[in-house]
């Protein structure tokens, strides 16, 4: 490619950033709070390229006799780029025209919960049941013995996940910085369950603690239950990664 070609593949970049910054597209890559960088990366692709452009439009007026001269004298054949240099664009059309889906139960089941323990908890929220996150709930459950939730509902919001026995899991990826690094955290569901189960199915669901505790296959973390009082489907949240699992 010459610069101007490769001017246009920044700027396309810079725009395809703007555009995913500027919707909630960048959230199936990144999580929310790295939003203004990206915009911030897109802008100073999109000034690059049009510098490259002004740069190189004013070297080519300033050597326009020399070079005219010169093939006059020594004429010379040019010698085009490769076309295939032009496949480097279509990662660049896919981040463009192609969403990829947010990791869902097939990812979960084969990494191990990311569950950590907190450095402290805070008081439960207002309500009845408590509106809590899955990386809240299995915080409290698994690592303060459940001593902030007894006697108080609580609802909770994810994806199911089923394992290979059928045993349904609740989970939610959690987001360290982008997709690529996103991990499980998981709760393994009991109680009043639906009769029909399906995997990547999200749920909003209402239940209580239960000292109920089992272990992670993969990396033997703990996985807290929940004992299910009831459950309704809810579409795909605006955000589909849990991002406050290392706070």
């Amino acid at each position: 490619m010459n610069r101007q070609s490769q001017a246009a593949v920044l700027f396309l970049l810079g725009a395809a950033l703007l555009h995913a910054g500027s919707t909630d597209l960048y959230l199936r890559y990144v999580k929310a709070g790295l939003r203004p960088l990206l915009l911030a990366s897109g802008a100073v692709l999109v000034a690059a390229a049009l510098a490259t452009v002004w740069y190189e439009r004013r070297r080519a007026r300033a050597a326009h006799a020399e070079h005219a001269h010169a093939e006059h004298a020594h004429p010379d054949h040019a010698h085009p780029e490769p076309r295939i240099s032009w496949l480097l664009l279509l990662p660049l059309l896919a981040l463009i025209l192609i969403a990829p889906p947010a990791l869902g139960s097939y990812s979960a089941l084969r990494s191990g919960t990311a569950l950590q323990k907190p450095y402290a908890l805070g008081p439960l929220p207002g309500g009845d049941p408590v509106p809590l996150s899955v990386v809240d709930y299995a915080s409290r459950a698994a690592y303060d013995h459940g001593r902030s939730l007894h006697g108080r509902p609580v609802r909770v919001t994810g994806f199911l996940a089923l394992d290979r026995s059928g045993a349904p899991y609740l989970v939610r990826m959690a987001l360290n910085c982008c997709a690529a690094d996103a991990q499980p955290v998981k709760i393994a569901l009991t109680g009043d369950l639906p009769p029909v189960l399906r995997p990547d199915a999200w749920l909003e669901v209402t239940g209580t603690y239960t000292p109920r505790l089992t272990h992670d296959p993969v990396n033997n973390g703990p996985i807290p239950y929940l004992k299910v009082t009831s459950t309704k489907p809810v579409p795909v949240p605006h955000d589909p990664y849990d991002e406050t699992w290392n706070t």
